[in-house]
């Protein structure tokens, strides 16, 4: 027993132990108070801490209503960041560039279209941009045998891309690598293709990717070498395999049609192609022309002169232009499409032979009105 709690005569004195008992229930009261309301303060600092340090930021999963997000070529983090508040996809700049600084992989994100979610947590934006899965591939698709019109118009309706600017790019021959034998022709050089297309669209860039695609056919098939065997020069070639994608798009033909080009002119017959007639007019509706369109005096009116227009009058494929250096050896001199859901097409050496074809055609279009 402690001597404080003894009296002058050596027994307890139950006093001291009460004052004492009081006193230390009080500090342990104090004590309790103090902690207690410490755990308040923390409680209540540690949420004002967590407010502040999400302020900017969204928690969790986001909302799961989709959005898409352009990104342009050479956009910085906090432009990009701009971009994605502007979109509802994250809080703030602040948090996106954050995140991006962060994860050492700022220099990683890419320009072009994006599938995202509304409010997202900045991080978990940041990784979706870096997700190949996430990127929208932007692309056009131009048919074999497409005139370089009507390639313009598949680039205004597909990639919304207004007519004066393809029309202004066009025009800036020099900017496009074109082959020596082409003579400025930018018309038989758009190769026909599906591209994948870079955000915005840019009408320069597309065409000059159709310019390089033809001319990496062209080598690979040795166009300029099998024009000279042939004895005409490349863009007669290409001209040529313009008039084949026109005429026929079904590819076993194609020879077939290219071996009657060669023959006429090699007879020195007029080809009287309708597609050249149609290309003069820049009319592209019906298969078939009047008397009144085929006596147009225009150069690429094959009615009208004799031999080849002087360049292509459409956007050759691979099979066009294979079947331009490589003809089908036939003495066919004529040819008519009499059907024109199957496509197919008859041939013939003589002007009866192709009368009789060219009635089985008429009955088609007598059974299928306003086709023709």
């Amino acid at each position: 027993m402690s001597p404080a709690f003894i009296d002058n005569d050596g027994r307890l004195d139950w006093r001291k132990v009460g004052y004492h008992a009081r006193s230390a229930f009080a500090v342990l009261l104090s004590l309790s108070i103090i902690i207690g309301g410490g755990w308040f303060v923390y409680d209540r600092a540690n949420d004002a801490y967590v407010a502040w340090r999400t302020a900017d930021d969204y928690a969790g999963e986001g909302t799961g209503e989709e959005v898409q997000v352009l990104i342009p070529r050479g956009a910085g983090v906090n432009q990009i960041g701009d971009i994605l508040v502007e979109a509802g996809v994250v809080k703030s700049i602040k948090a996106f560039r954050k995140a991006a600084q962060e994860s050492g992989e700022s220099d990683q994100l890419s320009y072009g279209r994006f599938n995202l979610t509304k409010e997202l947590p900045a991080q978990t934006a940041f990784e979706m941009l870096l997700d190949p899965e996430n990127m929208v591939v932007l692309t056009v698709t131009f048919p074999e045998g497409t005139p370089n019109s009507q390639q313009w118009d598949i680039i205004t309706r597909d990639l919304e891309v207004p007519a004066d600017a393809i029309a202004a790019a066009a025009a800036n021959i020099d900017y496009f690598d074109l082959p020596e034998y082409a003579e400025g022709n930018l018309e038989g050089f758009l190769f026909p293709s599906t591209y994948n297309v870079a955000e915005p669209p840019n009408p320069s860039w597309i065409m000059a990717s159709q310019v390089r695609q033809f001319k990496t056919v062209a080598e690979r098939l040795s166009l300029e070498g099998r024009a000279e065997e042939l004895g005409y020069t490349p863009l007669e070639v290409v001209t040529i395999a313009s008039i084949v994608a026109r005429e026929v798009s079904t590819p076993t033909d194609q020879p077939m049609v290219a071996g009657v080009i060669y023959n006429r002119l090699a007879q020195g017959m007029k080809l009287q192609m309708d597609s050249t007639v149609h290309y003069a007019l820049g009319k592209y509706g019906k298969v078939t022309t009047t008397a009144e369109d085929r006596a147009n005096p225009s150069p690429y009116n094959t009615y009208y002169h004799e031999g080849l227009p002087p360049a292509p009058i459409s956007n050759p494929g691979l099979t066009a232009l294979e079947a331009a250096i490589t003809p089908a050896t036939t003495d066919a001199l004529f040819f008519v499409t009499v059907d024109l859901d199957t496509g197919e097409t008859r041939f013939a050496a003589t002007a009866e032979e192709h009368a009789a074809n060219v009635a089985l055609f008429q009955q088609w279009c007598q059974a299928n009105t306003g086709r023709c």
